[in-house]
């Protein structure tokens, strides 16, 4: 079953591309959505329950086919800030440049992501 969305895909798409124009002058209701559309996105575009992302303090989403986490912390958890997830989103950061700078913390197999993003690329 995929997962509900609250924030709809295009709306997303815009809230990203709003931040993408001016990350400096996005402010934190921006930001929020921006993150929030994208980790909806994220899920609808890979569903499952096997993998975690985090982008605190503004969502979390599960997505990636795989066994179902249900108790404690989950074996596949990604996480990083809502800065450095949106460059992943627009394709101004690459999966493999933000881990090995330390900007993302990937834990588990199936927590690798660069061959999901970016979700909406921005010049």
């Amino acid at each position: 079953m995929p997962a509900r969305r609250r924030i709809g895909a295009e709306a997303a798409r815009d809230a990203v591309a709003a931040w993408a124009a001016d990350p400096a002058a996005a402010g934190r209701p921006a930001t929020a959505l921006a993150v929030r559309g994208s980790l909806e996105e994220l899920a609808a575009r890979l569903p499952g329950n096997s993998v975690e992302v985090r982008v605190p303090p503004f969502g979390v989403a599960q997505c990636v086919e795989g066994p179902r986490h249900t108790r404690g912390t989950p074996p596949n958890v990604v996480e990083t800030d809502a800065a450095t997830w949106l460059e992943l989103v627009t394709g101004r950061l690459r999966w493999a440049d933000a881990v090995d700078a330390g900007r993302v913390r990937a834990s588990g197999l199936r927590a690798v992501l660069g061959d999901a993003l970016p979700l909406f690329p921005h010049p």
